[in-house]
């Protein structure tokens, strides 16, 4: 069957494929690929990928092309499904013949329910769905294939044998081929990336434990399995011809620095092929690694800080230091790597003193930019057992991650430090950072410096005081 992957339209500017923690708007127009889908499309010749947020692609859109397909493999999350369960029933209509599956962290850990709440899906995935789509394509019975729950025609739900996860990351070709076939990179937008950016996985699973982290404790898991060190150099070789115009590649792995040894490894092949890079890691990475990974063309840093306080550390296992986070940041600032940290607030144990520690903290790292979201309990995660378990959380799970126009909501509450006052937290991070004469004299240097960067900043600048706008608007915040 030729086979259609669609990362539906939703929200304007819904970022549906946002990595390991949560999808919703950002504060500015941001998207990253959607890797996890072009992975699989790599192994079924002639398959599309659409991916329609970023493109301006619109269901009509897609409704024209529904006759051109014999399977559609939609990736839904938690916020979104509802409305991906339309857009499927929408396409159903069109074309009664598709076969529709659903696929991501949500169809694997509530694979029944998604099935119910998207009468239109035959069947959703329960892991990694590259191999079991392959198989669907290319036509094995739903009832032979692992890693599903489907639908039999009498309407009954069936769930299929486990899928194990996939060791030979080798096997699976290069997902720059697909971006490359069906994506504009230049409709990528990450604020703290040089534009154009691609990103991709050289792994896939994460060692750390952390409770909040949605694809470590669903579909990727706690083995970090990797790609060879040859298999990641070619590819980048290969995509280094593709995209001429892309200024920077981001490996997106949870955390590409758990194998240390690999990393440098590949760090000093990405030197030699003269490619500035960018990845994610724990603030926990020796002085030595770093220097390695700095001399191999190695320009950023995404480093998850989440707080400032150690309790709260300890209570979420993230596994590091306040203190060893500092002398992190103080090395990478030494080698002339440049930060950008995340934060989170409302993670179990948070006050309104921690949240001020959190930000002291901040100040102390000095990230380049930093990005403050809400704990989301996300199912499938710790925190999403942890908040049922003690009634933090006042609505139906789902409901309560984002608002009515995409924008993340905070879902807990606590005693003392109710949802309302942790939404009204975030935008005072953001002043308290941002308004201080070293970022905002960070930021106009760059500015100076560079003429697309002006416009780029000038740009992001408006859109980040609409966003905090229309999210003070927002019925959570206005209830408070």
């Amino acid at each position: 069957m030729r086979t259609l992957f669609l990362n539906p339209p939703s929200f304007e500017g819904f970022d549906g494929g946002a990595g390991s923690r949560y999808q919703a708007r950002r504060e500015i127009r941001s998207f990253w690929y959607p890797t996890w889908l072009a992975q699989a499309a790599a192994l079924i010749p002639d398959s599309v990928l659409i991916d329609a947020p970023p493109h301006d692609v619109t269901i009509e859109d897609v409704e024209a092309r529904a006759d051109e397909f014999g399977l559609v493999i939609m990736h839904t999350s938690t916020p979104s499904l509802a409305h991906d369960a339309k857009t499927a029933a929408r396409l159903k209509e069109l074309n009664p013949r598709l076969r529709i599956g659903l696929v991501g962290s949500h169809t694997m850990v509530l694979p029944e329910e998604s099935l119910r709440i998207a009468p239109a899906a035959d069947f959703v995935t329960t892991g990694e769905f590259d191999y079991a789509v392959k198989e669907i394509a290319e036509g094995t019975p739903l009832d032979a294939v692992d890693g599903i729950c489907w639908r039999a025609p009498d309407g009954t739900l069936l769930r299929n044998a486990e899928r194990p996860p996939i060791h030979d990351l080798d096997a699976i070709p290069f997902v720059s081929d697909v971006y490359a076939r069906d994506l504009e990179v230049e409709r990528y937008f990450i604020g703290y990336l040089q534009h154009p950016y691609v990103s991709l996985y050289t792994g896939r699973g994460c060692r750390s434990r952390c409770s909040f982290c949605l694809w470590p404790q669903t579909i990727a898991g706690h083995v970090y399995r990797t790609r060879s060190v040859e298999h990641v150099l070619a590819e980048m070789a290969h995509a280094k011809e593709l995209f001429p115009q892309v200024k920077e590649f981001f490996f997106d792995d949870d955390t590409f620095t758990d194998d240390r040894p690999r990393a440098e490894a590949i760090a000093k092949g990405l030197g030699e092929l003269g490619i500035t890079w960018s990845c994610n890691a724990k603030a926990n990475v020796p002085y030595e690694t770093l220097k390695v990974m700095k001399e191999g063309g190695l320009r950023l840093l995404l480093v998850g800080f989440e707080s400032g306080n150690q309790q709260i550390l300890n209570n979420i296992r993230k596994g590091i230091k306040v203190e060893g986070a500092l002398e992190f940041a103080e090395n990478c600032r030494r080698l002339g790597i440049i930060l950008h940290g995340t934060f989170i607030l409302g993670l179990p144990g948070e006050t309104h003193e921690t949240i001020q520690e959190t930000v002291e903290f901040a100040k102390r790292v000095d990230p380049y930019s930093l990005q403050v979201s809400l704990a989301a309990p996300y199912p499938g995660t710790e925190l999403y057992r942890q908040a049922l378990d003690n009634g933090w959380m006042q609505t139906r799970p789902g409901e309560e991650l984002i608002a009515e126009h995409g924008i993340q909501e905070a879902a807990l509450s606590y005693d003392g430090l109710p949802s309302e006052q942790i939404h009204e937290e975030l935008e005072r991070f953001y002043r308290a950072y941002y308004l201080r004469p070293g970022p905002i004299l960070r930021i106009v240097k760059d500015m100076l410096r560079d003429r697309e960067v002006m416009r780029r900043r000038l740009r992001e600048g408006w859109e980040f005081f609409s966003f905090m706008a229309q999210r003070r608007h927002s019925p959570s915040h206005e209830s408070a």
